[in-house]
């Protein structure tokens, strides 16, 4: 028998952000139905880096990133749960004095937003971080930024919904969604939702879900390939990026290396991705250019996991253009995990009060609307 609810939001999909969001509704008195086709957390908020870093986003991510910068350090309280955040500090590494001239210029212009990076030469780069290659010649270190688990932290906000009250349905695949003038109906597996409101954060199918109510949002699908070695004595200090991004890296509390780099293959219709070979190894060479000292470490998993990416490589969080009572939230193209909890949050603002306290001029999906054909992506992945 088909389920049927009646919800002040439905929201689609179950990312971090999702569930963030419906934590956030659920503290505002709203009554909210959560639906996700696999399970909460298990999609691109989960297979991710783990980075939490606000260095290196582009320059209209910066205030979100620097407001969900601070969620973070009250987040396990939040949760009643251990999401492993650490601000280690993200440090970005400089391979050539061209690389380097990057990092000073972006260094200046973040600092207009209050984000203080600190640029190190060889010397002082070499003083803190002895292992690290003949290849690196300099770097930016913002101190702030860390790392924490992908794999709990959408689960954990999914859980703390529950207990809030939200009817959080997992393996519920949405088939359609409408809108007929009064409200919205949201036909998913086993169940159909009426609400007021609508959250569109379906990732990797986001775009699909704007086009049922005629908005064009060109997402393709991104597959990040990682890799993670067995537990190793303490040694990486820092979460590392590159300039370029084709290549980061960072070791967990238990001493495993999480590294990633490039791309694995994705398939939209089954909704999985999955590694290459050839790719794992390519970034475990790059890898090897910058610590040395991991040459005898032994690899014991490789993954990958679907995203959404968009054509300007920033995603789309706003208001519909054609349908009141829709909000968007999807096409993070490979940096949304530390955005997740700020993302939730700006959710529930605009179903709330119609406005954010953030500028999101810049993602609104309005962007799109002149958008026609096909696009190739090979923009930077480093979560």
């Amino acid at each position: 028998m088909m389920e049927r609810l009646t919800v002040d939001v439905a929201i689609i999909g179950g990312g971090t952000a999702a569930c963030a969001a419906a934590v956030a509704l659920r503290e505002a008195g709203l009554t909210v139905a959560l639906l996700e086709k696999r399970l909460c957390g298990a999609g691109a908020s989960g297979v991710n880096f783990g980075g939490v870093r606000q260095q290196g986003r582009d320059f209209s991510e910066l205030p979100l990133s620097r407001r969900a910068r601070v969620l973070w350090d009250g987040l396990n309280a939040k949760l009643g749960e251990d999401v492993g955040f650490e601000a280690t500090g993200h440090i970005k590494l400089a391979r050539s004095e061209a690389d380097m001239a990057v990092l000073e210029a972006y260094a200046r212009d973040a600092a207009e937003y209050g984000l203080d990076l600190q640029l190190l030469g060889p010397n002082a780069l070499r003083a803190e971080m002895p292992w690290l290659g003949p290849a690196v010649v300099g770097a930016s270190l913002s101190p702030t930024d860390g790392q924490a688990n992908p794999r709990v932290v959408g689960p954990a906000f999914a859980r703390l919904a529950r207990r809030l009250g939200a009817e959080v349905r997992e393996h519920a695949p949405v088939r359609h969604a409408a809108h007929d003038g009064a409200g919205f109906t949201v036909e998913a597996e086993g169940v159909s939702v009426r609400s007021r409101s609508l959250v569109n954060a379906a990732g990797a199918y986001g775009g699909a879900v704007a086009g049922w109510f005629g908005e064009a949002a060109p997402v393709a699908p991104l597959a990040p390939n990682m890799v993670v070695t067995e537990p190793l004595a303490p040694l990486v200090t820092r979460s590392i990026g590159v300039v370029g991004g084709d290549v980061y890296l960072r070791q967990t509390r238990r001493g495993n290396v999480v590294l990633g780099g490039g791309r694995g293959t994705a398939d939209s219709a089954d909704g999985l991705a999955r590694p290459v070979a050839a790719t794992s190894l390519g970034a475990m060479g790059k890898s090897l250019t910058l610590i040395p000292d991991l040459a005898h470490a032994q690899v014991i998993r490789s993954w990958s996991g679907l995203d959404g990416e968009m054509p300007d490589h920033i995603p789309v969080i706003g208001p519909s253009g054609t349908t009141p009572g829709l909000v968007h939230a999807f096409g993070f193209s490979g940096h949304g995990f530390q955005l997740g909890p700020v993302v939730g949050e700006i959710l529930a603002e605009l179903v709330t009060t119609g406005r954010s306290a953030s500028p999101l001029q810049p993602f609104r999906i309005e962007r799109f609307a002149a958008w026609r054909g096909p696009y190739r992506s090979e923009g930077e992945i480093e979560h």
